[in-house]
């Protein structure tokens, strides 16, 4: 038995470029997005999933907990914050190892994009808010949005804009030392909602 459930696996947009037959797409996201009255579009940092919580740190199983090489700043980082972390999962991007994506301008390696508690996915701004009591920095918001003032067509085309920026970070290349645009963008209701509904 697990003591912590992994992250759910997050669906593509169908225009999502670089898809493969393992990802899951969403064919229907404009009319599950209309029952949502705003989201926000995070950029999606090359890293590793990561999750602490009183349990120890975690990679994407939660099998157990992870003692890799990678992770042996966060687990530093863990042990501080551990007795104040109560039902909280915090759930971030690792970025100490470099995947495809190499970043120059980083001021930390773990950034939050979610949190969890029991069967709980908290707002963004509680996101915010406890990532700030915890001296965790969030991902980079790079759009809020209130989707009554979108249609379908407006909505996508923010999206590849965004999706065609470079990193917040400074993101190159790892292999050819370019310069390259984002991972990509990594949309969420603004609001809380139920595990079951993720």
């Amino acid at each position: 038995m697990t003591i912590s459930r992994k992250y759910n696996r997050t669906y593509h947009y169908p225009f999502s470029p670089g898809t493969s037959s393992d990802d899951r797409i969403n064919k229907h996201y404009w009319e599950d997005l209309l029952q949502i009255t705003q989201v926000i579009h995070t950029e999606k940092l090359d890293g590793e999933n990561n999750c602490i919580s009183r349990h120890g740190v975690f990679a994407r199983s939660h099998a157990t907990p992870t003692q890799s090489p990678w992770t042996s700043q966060l687990r530093l980082r863990w042990s501080s914050l551990k007795n104040d972390l109560g039902d909280l999962e915090i759930f971030g991007e690792n970025l100490y190892a470099t995947h495809s994506i190499e970043y120059r301008r980083l001021e930390d390696t773990f950034f939050v994009f979610a949190i969890r508690e029991n069967n709980h996915w908290l707002s963004w701004e509680e996101v915010c808010f406890y990532a700030g009591v915890l001296d965790l920095p969030t991902v980079p918001v790079l759009a809020t949005v209130l989707l009554s003032n979108y249609t379908q067509q407006l909505y996508e085309k923010e999206i590849f804009t965004l999706a065609a920026q470079p990193s917040q970070f400074g993101s190159v290349d790892a292999q050819t030392q370019l310069l390259c645009t984002c991972e990509g963008i990594v949309t969420r209701n603004i609001e809380a909602f139920e595990v079951d509904d993720f």
